[in-house]
């Protein structure tokens, strides 16, 4: 808990390339909804809407004005995403403005999360594009007011942040950046995730070209890359992250059944074996789906919660409607469905095939698809 008195400089935990304040009740459910979509965000909102799931979520939590704690904010993070009135904001930050090449980006958005407003540092600060993954993840309208909004390029650092992307590493942001914007040539290598990153209505800039292979995009020898997938990449693949990023879309859907009172433990590492066997990455997964029977089982709630990954449950007659390769008279007997992690992976991701069609293992049986977009 982080209080706030006139005569002491708060004391912020700070993880994250951006900052994301809230200091109403709407705007609690705003940052919070961002805290989770955005990788590199921290959130700060006012003790009196705890919802109990702070520390779990490193969310922080003030007492007293935030005019006092945005002065800690300002010069720790790379942008702020405030969710505070446009007014007060500029009265706010205005002691604290000292140069644009060195001012955080800030982003103000409205209480209901109509509009997000480009404030400060626009483009060297990356306010601009902030403003528009914002207004992307809230589904808002962005407002950016600069008269030469030319930097209509990927933005690197915040690439797919819209649809949940993470990247492995930061170590090429600033390289890859750089190529980017002095339009070198560049590599988008695309396996997986979600189709429609480019929002500019004109086409992809000349010097970036997409490529459905790490392999096609090595012979053309890119001064730099980005490669979107939820696979790892193998030895003779990996020169293509000499100078690239490697970003993780949300596409892993997890099929799973499980004997009563399984613990937790158990499913994880389930999990992760299944993933190391598949040479799938973690951070793609996106949801855990089974019966419904299941809802309350709390094994699997335990997991998703701590993962932040979706939990979705069928009943039988969903299950049922698919085709599966392996139905079970057994299955059916105790939960009437013919199967439970194979059709549950399939109906989510809406994929013709599994990648891995059914793995029994202790207490649980594991299904894996990649959802299509």
């Amino acid at each position: 808990m982080i209080s706030l008195e006139e005569e002491q400089k708060p004391v912020i935990q700070q993880k994250g390339d951006y900052g994301v304040v809230a200091i109403t009740k709407h705007g609690v459910e705003i940052a919070r909804k961002l805290g989770h979509s955005f990788q590199n965000a921290d959130v700060y909102y006012m003790s009196k809407f705890e919802k109990g799931d702070e520390q779990e979520k490193d969310i922080q939590m003030f007492t007293g004005s935030v005019r006092l704690l945005l002065p800690s904010l300002f010069e720790s993070y790379k942008g702020l995403i405030i969710i505070i009135s446009l007014g007060a904001v500029v009265r706010m930050i205005s002691p604290l403005l000292k140069d644009k090449k060195t001012d955080p980006a800030v982003v103000v958005i409205d209480d209901i999360g109509e509009h997000v407003i480009s404030v400060l540092s626009g483009h060297i600060g990356g306010a601009n594009e902030l403003s528009r993954e914002v207004a992307a993840a809230l589904h808002a309208r962005p407002i950016i007011t600069t008269a030469s909004d030319v930097q209509q390029t990927i933005p690197v650092d915040l690439f797919g942040k819209r649809y949940g992307w993470v990247w492995e590493s930061a170590e090429k942001l600033t390289p890859v950046s750089a190529a980017v914007v002095n339009e070198e040539k560049i590599a988008v290598v695309q396996e997986s995730g979600e189709k429609e990153w480019w929002h500019y209505g004109r086409p992809l800039p000349e010097n970036i070209k997409v490529y459905p292979s790490v392999a096609e995009a090595l012979l053309q020898e890119p001064a730099a890359a980005l490669v979107v997938t939820h696979r790892n990449l193998v030895k003779e693949e990996n020169p293509i992250l000499h100078n690239g990023v490697l970003y993780r879309p949300k596409v892993i859907v997890l099929g799973m059944g499980c004997n009563r009172d399984t613990s937790a433990e158990e499913i994880e590492a389930v999990i992760n074996e299944t993933l190391e066997e598949l040479h799938f990455s973690r951070k793609s997964i996106k949801a855990l789906c089974t019966i419904d029977l299941k809802k309350d089982e709390a094994g699997l709630i335990e997991v998703v919660n701590k993962n932040g990954w979706e939990f979705v449950c069928y009943s039988p007659s969903e299950l049922n409607a698919v085709k599966i390769e392996d139905p079970s008279e057994t299955v059916y007997k105790y939960t009437g469905a013919y199967g439970v992690s194979e059709p549950a992976a399939l109906i989510y991701s809406g994929a013709e095939k599994l990648e891995l069609v059914k793995k029994k293992s202790g207490n649980v049986t594991i299904s894996v698809a990649i959802k299509q977009y």
